[in-house]
């Protein structure tokens, strides 16, 4: 009986918390507080180191040798612009039967580039001819019938003079003779009319050939066999207007827009280098050829033509190019020394009054102190602290220190 009664009711107080195990606990969420707290400052730190060891992207260019030649005064952006670039177009409406050209050709003047249809011509230009044909033909008629007037007519005379015919018979031989020959004068005159008439019927077809104007170089084909064109557009979206572009490339020059604030530093026959953007390491001399004696008063600019001095393949119309006018040559006699190198105004940096560089050594950075001369344009001279041919950071961040690991932007 007992031992049923003892397992119906548990003792209850076992399940009691003792101080001991109370004590216990808190330890236990101490210990876990500060391990998070230590964990977030390990992270920290890593992000931070992470961070501090991250290499900062910077931009560099390379210092150039400074010539002793002519130095910058202005630098200007523009295009190489040919002087003869025409469209081609016909004179007349008409569909295109031949094309006798394809881009990039080379043409000489009076080439026929294409044909249009002239069938209807044609037949107005024969036309033409017959009636001249037949003004002709008339005059020849009236020819032998006045050769037989005037037999007429002297026989006529004859007669008259000893006084066996009337003087009415004699009126009348005249006047046959006379009216022949007023006949022959209008055929002559319709045979003038009928010529017109034939040349400009020839005109006509003659239209529907078109030539080249000048020598050049084929850039742009506009129409092919079978479609329409016409000078006016007569036919609206499905007429052409133009057959083909053509240009001399032997006229090609630079145009720049140059501040209006800065066109008193540029003069006819100025020297002039020019650099392709298609190839920035070739520099062209060039000479300023006229300056457009006007404004455009949106953009403050006046429009500048510079002419190469010796013209070449690789320059192809509407490229891209970069020009620096330049000044006068340095006077020798003063013994000045002549700068080290030439390196971009970007590059150079004032830290604590000190002009400064960065040079890469082995994609780590390396402070110049610099001494600065004039400027070139867009380039600052150099005189001590960097030599021609060094790599120098252009763009980067503005914590940049010695010695500190960089990459190169590609």
């Amino acid at each position: 009986m007992s031992t049923s009664t003892n397992s119906a009711n548990p003792d209850l107080g076992s399940l009691r918390i003792g101080d001991g195990q109370r004590k216990g606990g808190k330890a236990g969420k101490i210990f876990g507080a500060a391990a998070a707290v230590i964990g977030v400052l390990v992270i920290l730190a890593g992000g931070v180191l992470a961070f501090r060891t991250q290499k900062p992207v910077v931009e560099v260019a390379v210092a150039q040798k400074a010539g002793a030649g002519r130095p910058a005064l202005l630098n200007a952006s523009g295009y190489v612009t040919p002087r003869r670039r025409a469209t081609i177009a016909a004179k007349i409406t008409g569909r295109v039967t031949a094309v006798n050209f394809d881009e990039g050709m080379h043409v000489r003047q009076g080439y026929v580039l294409s044909t249009l249809d002239d069938s209807d011509v044609r037949r107005a230009l024969d036309s033409a001819r017959a009636d001249r044909d037949t003004s002709h033909a008339t005059i020849l008629d009236f020819e032998v019938q006045l050769k037989n007037a005037e037999i007429l007519l002297r026989r006529a005379q004859e007669l008259q003079a000893a006084g066996v015919q009337s003087q009415e018979t004699l009126d009348n031989a005249r006047t046959a003779a006379d009216s022949l020959r007023a006949k022959i004068a209008l055929a002559k005159q319709q045979v003038l009319g009928a010529e017109s008439r034939v040349r400009e019927a020839q005109q006509a077809v003659d239209n529907c050939v078109i030539r080249a104007p000048f020598e050049g170089i084929v850039v742009s084909k506009d129409a092919q066999v079978g479609e329409m064109v016409s000078p006016i557009s007569a036919g609206g979206g499905f007429t052409r207007t133009g057959i083909a572009t053509i240009v001399d490339m032997n006229s090609n020059e630079i145009e720049v827009d140059v501040n209006e604030a800065y066109i008193a530093r540029v003069l006819p026959d100025q020297p002039v280098t020019a650099v392709l953007d298609a190839y920035p390491d070739w520099q062209i001399p060039s000479r300023v050829r006229t300056v457009i004696p006007t404004a455009d008063r949106q953009k403050a600019t006046v429009k500048v033509r510079i002419s190469f001095l010796k013209l070449d393949p690789r320059i192809l119309p509407d490229m891209g190019i970069k020009v620096t006018f330049l000044g006068n040559e340095p006077n020798q006699k003063t013994g000045a020394a002549a700068p080290a190198a030439l390196v971009p105004q970007d590059a150079v940096r004032d830290d604590g009054g000190k002009k400064i560089v960065f040079l890469v050594k082995e994609d780590r950075l390396e402070r110049r102190a610099v001494t600065l001369g004039g400027t070139r344009g867009s380039d600052a001279e150099v005189f001590a602290g960097v030599n021609a041919g060094d790599t120098v950071v252009v763009k980067g961040p503005a914590n940049l220190r010695d010695g500190q690991a960089i990459e190169i932007k590609k």
